[in-house]
């Protein structure tokens, strides 16, 4: 169980303290997917950086399975057991698909698992093994290779913030099967971070962030109708960001 308790990140702007997450206290039980969502600049995509270590907490605590990963390093958590997609995935270059699996699996992996865990995301295989991870790849390119390395490993929890950003509908269909497919397994939880109907619909809970603060935080079926009906302009339109 991942346990984030009071936790706050600030900035120093122009001689002062900008609060960018602000005492964002939340569980994420073993096999859950909770889903974060809300309005852009919010705090999100801060929270995930937080959570990986990207960025260091100013105050409060990241436990996961009672070990307390709040002054470890990006890499000490990923051996703990958290994986992380970025919203934009960095380039490589020099680096080819096939081995950046390999790293990211912690092996050597058969070509046809690659190709396995490259179909899932929806590209064409044996065309993209060999290539390297570089700036001839496109947005959508990058963030789907980017995926299967995150899903080429098991992990206590993954984050993945806004997954479907700048890949095609066919993409995004296949990408969804790929969460379900985790999510029925019960065996890693997920942290998806999205503002598209069709993940939020997925969520077990769902997170609501605004102004660097948690807004609300409930059950699917309870938070449904607060962000489709009583506040749609909090999160988002439907299909928002699918190409």
């Amino acid at each position: 169980m991942l346990q984030v308790e009071n936790l706050t990140y600030k900035v120093m702007e122009n001689g002062k303290d900008v609060t960018l997450l602000r005492d964002v206290s939340v569980d994420v039980q073993d096999g859950e997917m909770l889903v974060i969502t809300g309005p852009n600049g919010g705090g999100k995509s801060t929270l995930a950086k937080v959570l990986m270590g990207i960025v260091p907490a100013s105050s409060g605590k990241i436990i996961l399975d009672g070990v307390d990963l709040t002054q470890m390093t990006p890499d000490e958590r990923a051996k703990a057991g958290i994986g992380y997609a970025f919203q934009q995935p960095p380039v490589f270059k020099g680096m080819t698909v096939e081995r950046l699996l390999n790293l990211a699996a912690g092996r050597e992996l058969p070509e046809e698992v690659c190709c396995t865990l490259l179909s899932n995301v929806g590209l064409c295989a044996r065309e993209y093994l060999k290539r390297e991870v570089d700036a001839t790849l496109s947005g959508g390119e990058l963030k789907r290779i980017e995926i299967a390395t995150v899903l080429a490993k098991q992990h206590k929890i993954c984050i993945f913030d806004e997954p479907e950003a700048g890949i095609d509908l066919w993409s995004f269909s296949m990408l969804v099967k790929q969460f379900e497919q985790i999510h029925e397994a019960k065996d890693q939880s997920l942290i998806l971070i999205s503002h598209q109907e069709r993940i939020i619909q997925m969520a077990d809970r769902i997170l609501i962030i605004n102004d660097a603060e948690v807004d609300r935080c409930g059950k699917r079926e309870d938070m449904l109708p607060v962000l489709f009906e009583d506040q749609p302009s909090c999160v988002c339109m439907k299909e928002r960001s699918v190409h």
